[in-house]
């Protein structure tokens, strides 16, 4: 099976910015079984600003894109050191590619990132994606990873698309304000009443929400991937939901 995974801010750091050291070690552990099962796995990944944040010491998100892009140069370095080291103590390789909304728009500069991203995953590697947040000022401003990686896993003609966020995913209300709030197991499509269900983002340090996130689950299911919002504070939920297991929000027209 061919996994996109996306790892939000939220799941990689704390409030602090700073790294949450033991998530992201059960992570990169949970991912490499994965991989050593036999999937292909591309992880599109947040928190390079955030991290940058808690790295440069400063205050809060900053809101200037000078101050963005300087954020990202600094965290950029410190999530792939991360990476790098603890997915290379599982004996697996990874890879960066840092892409801007032209490579997706133009035809000739998506053609030449699809084969470089099957290349990757050809040679055993496992691909880390992130929007270059460095020289796209555009992408700050607007981007958000969930569309990404759908984009990643239509590219890639994926099987699965994982959202990792730090709510259990899509509800009927507002779980954090109201209690009789129920977790929506399974949909088959992203219409308006769908859409009048999400809120906006709940994380200072990121930038998508589930606004996003059902924008993402529309693009997957029209290319036939199914999508899946869960909690990453969990790491283990990733094997429950490989294991078909009732996990999260799934977005799927095939029958459950």
């Amino acid at each position: 099976m061919r996994i996109v995974i996306k790892i939000g801010t939220s799941t990689l750091a704390h409030s602090t910015g700073h790294l949450n050291i033991r998530r992201v070690e059960e992570l990169c552990k949970a991912i490499s079984d994965i991989k050593n099962a036999g999937h292909e796995v591309i992880i599109v990944s947040s928190g390079a600003i955030g991290m940058g944040v808690g790295k440069l010491g400063l205050r809060q998100r900053p809101t200037d894109i000078p101050t963005k892009q300087a954020s990202a140069a600094v965290g950029q370095c410190e999530l792939m050191y991360t990476y790098d080291k603890l997915f290379s103590e599982y004996n697996h390789t990874v890879g960066q590619l840092l892409i801007t909304g032209d490579d997706v728009a133009n035809d000739v500069r998506h053609t030449n990132f699809s084969n470089t991203l099957n290349k990757l995953l050809d040679l055993g590697a496992i691909p880390i994606i992130n929007e270059n947040d460095t020289v796209a000022t555009d992408e700050i401003v607007i981007g958000d990873n969930d569309t990404l990686a759908a984009f990643v896993a239509e590219s890639v003609k994926a099987d699965k698309l994982i959202l990792l966020s730090d709510i259990d995913g899509l509800y009927t209300a507002d779980p954090h304000t109201n209690p009789d709030a129920q977790l929506i197991r399974y949909a088959s499509k992203v219409d308006d009443a769908i859409f009048a269900l999400a809120g906006g983002s709940s994380c200072s340090l990121g930038t998508g929400g589930m606004v996003t996130k059902l924008q993402a689950a529309k693009i997957c299911l029209a290319c036939g991937c199914d999508m899946v919002i869960t909690n990453g504070n969990d790491p283990a939920n990733l094997y429950d939901i490989l294991d078909g297991k009732n996990v999260g929000t799934t977005f799927t027209e095939k029958m459950q």
